[in-house]
């Protein structure tokens, strides 16, 4: 099983070192997300401090980016990084479209199929010197001369994975992408109940196979030197379950284990601002659905029990109050490597 690991700095300086830290606990991957920074800047940096783990948004948000300026970002950190890189995608949600990045809200899963479509066919006529010719619902490009074509590159197009709940989207990722990036709020019971399905039924409408496609992820994990420093980190994924957990549109996952009412408590609270005190209604049940706990020498082979089988990558970013030692780290990734 290959593991990623997501870049944690606030300082945008530090992404070289850390990806390079990365790089020789012996994890396959590096992302970096997109919450209070872009999340293609870090991997420039990382680009020039590593040499062999894969790049990867996870996940560069879709719709405020006209595809044909992701398409150039992905070009040429595919370039920069010597076939590294893969360009992860997510759609957001409705409120933060329209009123954090004050961009056109529409159905979100087609449109997202037109977007990957959308840079294939950017990407296609830049390898090929063809012209460019992509007419869908919600993009159209038509448009590309020599003078803004980067021209034919050495390496292949890079991957693009995009993010999914709800199954519709799963089916989307089955159709046009190269693989599908769970969400943190996720659980082996989503995974294979409306992930899995949901993939394989996107590929068979398009006449792939969906083997060919890779699922990667696997929620929260929890873990530290025993068991007290464990449950000393109970309480911030606590808070970070109540945040997901708050938005309706992810309501599909707590509905798949009978967490609803908790769900519409958490959205009422935080209409009203109410961050601090949301973890508190995260209860334990809660807590072991979408977490994954055990000390140092056991987390590895919690992970494979719970995920075995139904992820082909982990994103394993521990959360612990004392971070382990690199021996220790290492150990880990290793241990992931060998049960998957």
């Amino acid at each position: 099983m290959r593991v990623t690991y997501r870049l944690a700095a606030k300082e945008l300086a530090s992404a070289p070192a850390e990806a390079a830290w990365a790089e020789s606990m012996g994890y396959d991957s590096v992302c970096s997300n997109e919450t209070a920074h872009d999340s293609f800047l870090p991997l420039t940096l990382a680009a020039t401090s590593t040499t062999r783990t894969t790049l990867e948004t996870r996940v560069a948000i879709a719709f405020p980016r006209s595809p044909m300026i992701t398409a150039y970002l992905a070009h040429d950190l595919q370039e920069l990084s010597k076939g590294r890189f893969r360009l992860g995608l997510g759609t957001q949600v409705k409120g933060h479209i329209q009123r954090r990045f004050s961009t056109d809200w529409e159905a979100p899963g087609p449109r997202l199929r037109d977007y990957v479509q959308s840079l294939r066919a950017i990407w296609h006529s830049w390898q090929t010197g063809e012209k460019l010719d992509h007419q869908g619902k919600s993009y159209q490009f038509s448009l590309m001369t020599p003078f803004f074509s980067p021209g034919p590159s050495e390496y292949p197009a890079p991957e693009v994975f995009t993010a999914a709940v709800n199954s519709y989207n799963c089916q989307v990722a089955g159709e046009v992408s190269d693989g599908l990036m769970l969400h943190s709020l996720t659980s082996p019971e989503y995974v294979s109940k409306v992930v899995r399905p949901g993939l394989e039924k996107g590929a068979q409408k398009a006449g792939r196979d969906s083997g060919s496609l890779k699922v990667t992820g696997g929620g929260f994990i929890i873990t530290g030197p025993d068991r007290s420093s464990i449950v000393a980190m109970q309480a911030e994924v606590r808070r970070r379950i109540a945040f997901y957990a708050s938005t309706r549109s992810y309501f599909p996952v707590l509905e798949a284990h009978g967490f609803e009412e908790i769900g519409q408590q958490l959205h009422q609270m935080s209409l009203k601002g109410e961050w601090a005190e949301m973890g508190e209604l995260v209860p334990d049940e809660m807590l072991d659905a979408f977490c994954v706990s055990g000390e140092y020498d056991e987390i590895a082979d919690r992970f494979v029990e719970r995920y075995g089988g139904l992820l082909d990558e982990a994103c394993f970013t521990v959360y612990s109050q004392d971070p382990p030692e690199e021996a220790q780290m290492r150990k880990m990734v290793r241990r992931l490597h060998e049960l998957g």
